[in-house]
């Protein structure tokens, strides 16, 4: 157990400097099977690292590799600035089986105007709810929940609606890349409405110590724009690729001897692809971001020439 004490659990277990550590650190945390875990395992996974966090005994003798699960279990249900415990359908190991069924449905269903509205809300919905469990720090009232889940979820559906209307004399393959468009513009529109609050009032910057600096503007909206850039890059594969397989079986006239295979292929692809694209997308950017002080705000850059003037770079979480 001594040597366990040397262990930081504030940071991943892998160079998160490199994309290579940063995607095993996330096809960790964004495993659909930390789903399976109960509230008993998660709050044990909760125990051992807050106790190995203060020097505290462990209940019983752990390895390292113990440790580090504990530490992945607690890191798929915990926010990791609040501590507190995600919804389960909000969490990143949802990602996978949720975005597999609304994704799926959203491309299999496309060409009535009311399936696009429902899974368009469906889908906005669901994104919501992530966007908000998975925000940087800031407390949202339920005032502004409300009507950024009302603005995320018009914008959507309109523009699914008018997109399908626009190419409905198109090719029926450009038809199957509009729920890709409508997710994509849902997406630039979704996220910063959720959070408004950080954009308005800034995210907590830290040290390579944990302390706090002050609160920044300038890093929540680098942090709102890497979130937005994953989130479109994470749907772009499923999206892109199922398509083209469900358009190339259907003008061979598969569905038609057998129908049954459309669902279940494009749910099948859509999970397949979505497993990997999930981590390798949220791996794009640190977690745990760096942000040069040069490009932070005056008063921040005055207190740190204060405190360390030889500190150049300063973090913040940039949620998911």
């Amino acid at each position: 157990m001594g040597d366990l004490k040397d262990v930081n659990l504030d940071r991943p277990r892998w160079d998160q400097s490199t994309y290579f550590g940063r995607a095993r650190h996330f096809f960790t945390v964004a495993n659909p099977l930390n789903l399976r875990y109960t509230s008993r395992d998660l709050d044990k996974a909760k125990a051992i690292v807050e106790n190995h966090r203060k020097g505290l005994p462990q209940q019983n003798a752990l390895t390292l590799d113990e440790l580090w699960k504990a530490k992945h279990i607690y890191d798929s249900a915990f926010h990791p600035v609040t501590g507190e415990k995600i919804f389960i359908l909000g969490r990143m190991s949802a990602q996978v089986p949720m975005n597999m069924i609304i994704t799926g449905n959203m491309m299999l269903f496309y060409k009535t105007t009311p399936a696009v509205v429902f899974w368009q809300w469906v889908n906005q919905s669901f994104n919501a709810l992530v966007n908000y469990c998975n925000r940087s720090d800031s407390d949202m009232p339920v005032s502004q929940i409300a009507s950024s889940y009302l603005i995320a979820t018009s914008g959507a559906v309109g523009s699914a609606v008018a997109l399908n209307r626009l190419v409905k004399k198109m090719p029926p393959l450009v038809g199957r890349f509009v729920p890709f468009a409508a997710v994509a513009a849902a997406n630039c529109v979704n996220i910063p409405a959720m959070r408004k609050a950080e954009l308005a009032e800034g995210i907590k910057v830290i040290d390579e110590n944990n302390n706090v600096i002050g609160q920044s503007k300038v890093a929540a909206l680098e942090a709102t724009i890497s979130v937005v850039i994953s989130r479109v890059i994470m749907a772009a594969p499923s999206m892109a690729v199922t398509p083209l397989v469900l358009n190339s079986l259907e003008k061979r006239g598969v569905f038609r001897r057998k129908p049954y295979l459309q669902p279940v292929l494009g749910l099948g692809i859509t999970g397949l692809i979505l497993t990997f694209a999930t981590p390798l997308a949220c791996a794009l950017f640190a977690q745990t971001a760096p942000i040069a002080v040069g490009k932070l705000e005056p008063e921040i850059q005055e207190k740190i020439k204060k405190i360390s003037p030889s500190t150049k770079t300063l973090y913040y979480n940039k949620g998911l």
